[in-house]
Order: structure tokens, then C-alpha cells, then sequence
């Protein structure tokens, strides 16, 4: 079989590494060309997550230790994990960040006018199954201010990081909310510049998914390479 050929990224599906209107990137962006070292055994080696230290619990973001219940929108967020040629890919290590249902992380540096949530702690882990699929249960995120121009808030976003086989092997994106209207004032959105693209961080309600009087149902499947891969923040 003669295996699919995928387009190459065109420059406008993953972020550049320097976007001006997103201005902390001004300082963190590389100025020269990144150097390649060889691999190591700490490179090559799986994550320290693995599947003997990940539980069901840890996918669900709304019970703490103790059996306290966080406060906010209760949403179920699944998906499937492929690669460019629809493949699944399992025993992937998908980890979740997030700000509580005002808005605001459990985090030293989160000085946002917000109370904080002690039953929330915004982390949670999974491995997908033999399919591709993963599954948390979380709280609905709120928007918050970010300073990084005048009255500038974030829409509300799921922080996704991906784990291969190895450490080098990790990606990074943000998943939304279908018609959140602040998608057309935030640099971080806009800096995948492709239209179609962006929309591949943004989740789809899903009925089917929803937890009747308990919790409402979002899909988000990620595609790792190819012409509809979503974008990466960790792609140069």
C-alpha cells in the first residue's frame, strides 16, 4: 500500500513562534536558528506519566481529594487522538490545564480579582484507550483579563499538552468554545492565521456526549499531522 501523502505546513496553520500582537512572544521568541543535539536516553525514554501512574481519577477535574465538588458548569470533554492518515494513536498521554469557572488558575502568579475555587485544582491526565479516545470531566473555564493589551480578556480555553513515546514527542494546543465573542479580539486565536484552521480549536457540542441533569457534552478530536492537523503552540 502505497502510504498518503500529506501537504506540508503551508506557515499560517501553527503559530509562528514570534507574533507581535501577542507580546510576550516579542521576548521569548528565538532570535537565531535552533541548534540540534543528539538524542539522549532522557530524551528517548517515555514520559514519567506512564500507565502505571495514571488513574481514572485523575480525569476528572470536578472531585478532590476529600470530596469536595468544584463550583461552575460541569461539561464532559472527549475526543480522539489520530494521525494524518485517521489512524488512532493510543496509550497517548494527555494532559489538561485550565482556569477555574471565574476565571482564574490555582497559580502564585494569577493575581486576577477572582475568587479562587479550594476544590478545583485545574490539572488532569489520561491515557487514550486502544482507539485513539480520551474522556475528562471538568468545569466550564472563565474568560479573564491577560494585560496584554488594553482590556484584554482570553476566551475561555482548555490548555491540551501530548505526550508520544518519548519527551521530544510532546505538543501543545488550546481548545475553545463554539461562539465565544472573544475570538475575534484575541492575538492568540489569530495567530494561526488560516480561518478553517482555527476552527480546529474549537470544540463541538455534542448531545450524544451530555450527561442528562448532570453535565453537558463537548468533542474534540485532535489530528496530529497533514492537511487537518490542529494547530500546535510547539510547532517552529
Amino acid at each position: 500500500m502505497t502510504p498518503a501523502v500529506y501537504r506540508r505546513d503551508d506557515g499560517t496553520v501553527h503559530p509562528p513562534l514570534l507574533s507581535p500582537g501577542y507580546r510576550s512572544t516579542i521576548l521569548r521568541a528565538p532570535s537565531q536558528a535552533p541548534v540540534l543535539l543528539p538524542h539522549t536516553l532522557t530524551e528517548l525514554t517515555g514520559p514519567v506519566l506512564g500507565e502505571g501512574r495514571v488513574t481514572a481519577a485523575d480525569a476528572d477535574l470536578t472531585v478532590r481529594a476529600g470530596g469536595g465538588e468544584a463550583q461552575g458548569q460541569r461539561i464532559v470533554v472527549h475526543g480522539r487522538v489520530r494521525d494524518e492518515n485517521g489512524r488512532p494513536v493510543p496509550n497517548s498521554l494527555v494532559e489538561v490545564w485550565q482556569a477555574n469557572a471565574a476565571g482564574r488558575y490555582l497559580h502564585k502568579w494569577d493575581r486576577h480579582d477572582a475568587p479562587l475555587d479550594p476544590n478545583f485544582t485545574g490539572v488532569g491526565r489520561c491515557l487514550t484507550d486502544a482507539s485513539g479516545h480520551y474522556r475528562f470531566v471538568t468545569i466550564k473555564p472563565g474568560a479573564y483579563p491577560w494585560g496584554n493589551h488594553a482590556n484584554a480578556w482570553r476566551p475561555a480555553h482548555i490548555h491540551f499538552s501530548l505526550f508520544g513515546r518519548a519527551f521530544t514527542q510532546r505538543l501543545v494546543t488550546q481548545m475553545y468554545f463554539p461562539d465565544d465573542p472573544l475570538f475575534g479580539y484575541d492575538p492568540i486565536v489569530n495567530s494561526v492565521r488560516d480561518e478553517r484552521a482555527r476552527q480546529r480549536m474549537v470544540a463541538a457540542f455534542d448531545l450524544a456526549a451530555t450527561v442528562d441533569e448532570w453535565a453537558l457534552g463537548f468533542r474534540f478530536d485532535i489530528v496530529l499531522r497533514g492537511t487537518e492537523a490542529t494547530p500546535m503552540e510547539t510547532r517552529p
